[in-house]
């Protein structure tokens, strides 16, 4: 594909990126690499019934090439590969349309992919899909992934031994012998450059001789799982680019989509776009993220594209809107209704109230509302749909009950939506800010011998590694003590309820403590403690009241596979618990409230809180 601006050049009929040659540099993509490792869709599947995240690694290589579009505006290429039953056990049961177009006057070009499984073919699990490319290691490097968040980047040689040293999983490596000494001493870990659907928008690399920029453009996230919070990999050493689909990183198996046999299912992912960019020599090489980030937002105005070929790509006269307002009411802060400041609103497949977390088959559709509740959510593909929102600082989660119809070039109103959160009683004290992350809380120094520079002095602390070894340095004999009232969250409660490391490469459960003073209890009465969680991996939540050696007043039984700590997320997945304390376990003067997370099998156990309240017994008389 040529049009006078790039050169993308794709083997036939496997439909792999082999080269992409653009101002005067004859190929942008790893030219050491083999050819099918350079720009390329993969996936991970698995067969029925298996567990987990892992499973086979197939790099999609398709068995026929047809020209769909080609005229004087466009090309539109198609790379299929189809499914049958003699395949079965040996490949994944799907039917793949990979398509790559160029425009006209574009510098760049668009790909996506339909991915199709018929009624009749056999169940399977899929865990993983994305599109990758390869760069140049001896022109690219230097990466952006948001305006805080770029740097110059080591050299994939760099995190071999000798010259890099793997920690605690093989992603994290110590750079001991860098062929570039200024990065002696750092750590490099893919993880550190995960970013939240929502904000994944545009992330790249710079050459800055010759000048030039390549870069992954996603204008929207509707074919992405999980919804806006779901974190995914963008670009790392390598130097490597990615637009992911579909993962389980930062949730677990929980988005693993599983499809039955039987079961009909059809999904385009993308189209994503990759853009190249070039500045004049002698200017400033980091300019051309400015630029990638304009060509961004052009691309975002031009969703849905008008012009894949594609009939399961709805052009915009085929989607719907939705709008309307959402309003909270919760009578402890006030008699009004508060409007939904900056509230998350999407339409995801029909479920249980909070579901769309843990929908990975189909598309999600969010917008946020302004500071007076009002919400529009344009270009909706046609279905059914739940009404899905959380609104920062208030708990839980809103669904409107009515299932929502969506129709070509529909305008539906909503009008006023009434959110009332979890809510029995006034507040006796709360720590943190109800957000589903744990950012507010105390993220320590990281340990001199494991930095990462971007990160110092930097808001996303948490993105350090090895922090949970910090619990132990702070906390060597005793556990984490919090005084309502006294302490401070942000310099007091640590980010994540790790294990204890104690000295033969052992862990042991913590216990934190809670305390907090009554003046008046009614014994008869019932208390709530809510606690919001951010993230929880192979973890329980044991919560006791006044006695440290009682049954647990509750347990929230093993929960959690998001392996947030380890990589560095700050959050998973959200669960919620309202937990009834009976007046008569509470004293008047001090009490305590101890909360337990007993397994400990290894350092990345544990749970990161949200937001915890204690709300007293249900008063008759409302207001502040």
């Amino acid at each position: 594909m040529d049009n006078g601006i790039l050169q993308v050049t794709l083997s036939n009929p496997e439909g792999m990126v082999t080269g992409i040659q653009y101002n005067g540099i004859d190929n942008l993509l790893e030219v050491l690499n083999d050819e099918s490792n350079r720009g390329y869709w993969d996936l991970v599947w698995n067969t029925p019934g298996s567990t987990g995240t892992s499973g086979t690694f197939d790099v999609i290589k398709g068995t026929s090439f047809n020209v769909i579009v080609q005229t004087e505006e466009q090309v539109e290429l198609s790379f299929t590969r189809t499914w049958d039953p003699s395949l079965e056990g040996k490949a994944v049961p799907l039917n793949i349309d990979k398509r790559f177009i160029m425009l006209r006057g574009s510098s760049g070009f668009y790909s996506y992919a339909i991915y199709e499984h018929l009624t009749e073919w056999p169940a399977f699990n899929l865990g993983e899909t994305r599109i990758a490319f390869k760069l140049r290691k001896e022109k690219f490097h230097y990466m952006a992934v948001a305006d805080n968040r770029q740097r110059y980047m080591p050299l994939p040689d760099d995190r071999s031994a000798p010259r890099g040293q793997a920690l605690a999983y093989p992603e994290a490596v110590l750079l001991v012998n860098p062929v570039e000494p200024e990065f002696k001493g750092e750590v490099d870990d893919k993880y550190q450059y995960s970013c939240n659907n929502e904000n994944i928008r545009v992330h790249g690399w710079i050459s800055v001789d010759p000048p030039v920029g390549l870069w992954q453009i996603t204008p929207s996230y509707e074919f992405r799982t999980g919804g806006p919070l779901k974190q995914n990999l963008t670009s790392h050493v390598g130097p490597t680019t990615l637009s992911v689909f579909l993962s389980a990183h930062y949730s677990g198996e929980d988005l693993v989509p599983k499809f039955e046999a039987g079961e009909q299912w059809k999904k385009v992912f993308g189209p994503v776009f990759m853009y190249v960019n070039s500045a004049y020599d002698g200017s400033d090489p980091l300019e051309l993220w400015e630029d990638a980030k304009t060509q961004m937002m052009i691309e975002v105005q031009s969703w849905p594209y008008s012009f894949p070929a594609s009939e399961d790509f709805p052009k915009s006269d085929q989607r719907g809107n939705v709008s309307g307002r959402l309003l909270v009411r919760d009578r402890y802060l006030s008699n009004d209704y508060i409007s939904a400041n900056g509230a998350y609103v999407g339409l995801a497949p029909p479920g249980d109230i909070g579901s769309w977390q843990r929908e990975c088959k189909y598309y999600q559709f969010w917008t946020k509302s302004d500071e007076d509740g009002y919400f529009s959510i344009n270009d909706i593909r046609t279905g059914d749909y739940n009404l899905y929102a959380w609104v920062p600082g208030f708990i839980g989660d809103y669904r409107y009950d009515v299932v929502v119809n969506i129709t070509a070039d529909c305008d539906i109103d909503m009008g006023e939506l009434v959110y009332e959160p979890p809510r029995d009683g006034p507040t006796l004290w709360e720590i943190g800010i109800p957000d589903r992350s744990a950012a507010e809380f105390y993220a320590p120094d990281p340990n001199p011998k494991y930095i990462n520079k971007l990160y110092v002095n930097h808001p996303d602390r948490f993105r350090q590694y090895g922090l949970w070894e910090r619990y132990t340095e702070l906390y060597p004999d005793n556990d984490l003590v919090y005084t309502v009232g006294v302490s401070d969250y942000s310099k007091d409660w640590f980010y994540a309820q790790v294990t204890r490391k104690k000295d033969n490469n052992k862990y042991q459960g913590t216990t934190w403590q809670i305390k907090f003073t009554l003046d008046n209890v009614n014994h008869n009465a019932t208390y709530k403690l809510r606690l919001a969680l951010a993230s929880a991996t192979l973890s329980e939540l044991q919560v006791r009241v006044n006695d440290p050696k009682a049954n647990p007043l509750f347990s929230s039984g093993l929960i959690g596979r998001d392996n947030s700590i380890a990589r560095h997320g700050i959050h998973g997945l959200y669960w919620l618990y309202n937990v009834d304390v009976p007046g008569g376990r509470l004293v008047e003067g001090d009490n305590t409230i101890f909360l337990t997370q007993p397994r400990s099998a290894s350092p990345f156990q544990g749970i990161m809180y949200d937001y915890i309240r204690l709300e007293g017994p249900p008063s008759s008389t409302s207001g502040k």
